[in-house]
């Protein structure tokens, strides 16, 4: 499946949203991957983790973790399919933490599994949680790089797909988007 193809399946599912949005990096953007929307559907669902999957089949993977809530449902698909348990990282008081009885075994070769990065700062608050917890980064696989693959979290790393996504410091946004209504989709409160 090529870019355009993928681009076009975000689209029909209403997973590519155009407005003026605050991503949960801080940053402003007139374009947003709601990856829920096109999750929703098991066929793409399954199709999109299998190609994570994949990628990772010859790596030893011994569980899969995702930052609540984006990846999530991503995260559980891969690890299904990678036939490994799966387990989540969330925001507690604003700190990412493993919790909910959730445990990593000392040594035990970890994947990361996101659905969209744009700076990588929740994955990287994930790895610090599982390298606390005496986890090994196995691998990090997203579904949508926003970053264009700037963004480097794990010399093992794979994205469905990176793109050139156009986003903007709070300080540096054009008027033309400033004057469209802000709307902040992402799972992390911004200030």
């Amino acid at each position: 499946m090529d870019n355009k193809e993928i681009i076009g399946i975000f689209k029909d599912t209403g997973a590519l949203l155009d407005g003026h949005f605050i991503l949960t990096s801080g940053r402003h953007s007139p374009s947003y991957f709601q990856c829920a929307r096109v999750l929703q559907h098991p066929k793409y669902l399954t199709c999109f983790a299998a190609m994570i999957a994949d990628h990772f089949k010859n790596t030893k993977i011994e569980a899969v973790i995702s930052p609540a809530i984006g990846g999530v449902v991503l995260g559980t698909e891969v690890g299904r399919l990678l036939n490994v348990k799966t387990i989540f990282a969330e925001r507690k008081e604003g700190d990412m933490c493993i919790r909910r009885g959730f445990g990593i075994d000392p040594g035990q070769n970890i994947l990361v599994v996101e659905d969209v990065i744009t700076t990588g700062g929740s994955v990287n608050e994930v790895i610090d949680q599982v390298i606390k917890h005496g986890g090994t980064i196995a691998g990090v696989g997203v579904m949508v790089d926003r970053s264009n693959g700037t963004v480097n979290l794990h010399q093992n790393q794979f994205s469905i797909i990176a793109l050139e996504a156009i986003s903007y410091g709070p300080d540096d946004v054009p008027d033309s988007l400033s004057a469209i209504l802000v709307q902040k989709p992402g799972s992390r409160n911004i200030k």
